[in-house]
């Protein structure tokens, strides 16, 4: 379950952050899927600074998960 966790934590992480490198500086066309969600409208920088913030967060509760 830990690394699930982690895997999952990775991953949010990931996706923020190529979504505001793609916000910034036009990089990772095809890696963000933020960009590519219908219902997302104009807020994608702040769904990539949450998807940071909330992959940060699952990342440091998965060292409370017990194996």
């Amino acid at each position: 379950m830990k690394r699930l966790c982690e895997t999952v934590g990775f991953l949010m992480f990931a996706q923020g952050a190529a979504g505001l490198l793609h916000e910034w500086l036009g990089w990772f066309h095809f890696f963000g899927l933020v960009q590519r969600l219908p219902f997302v409208g104009g807020y994608s920088l702040f769904v990539s600074i949450v998807l940071v913030v909330a992959g940060t967060a699952v990342m440091i509760a998965s060292d409370s998960v017990k194996e």
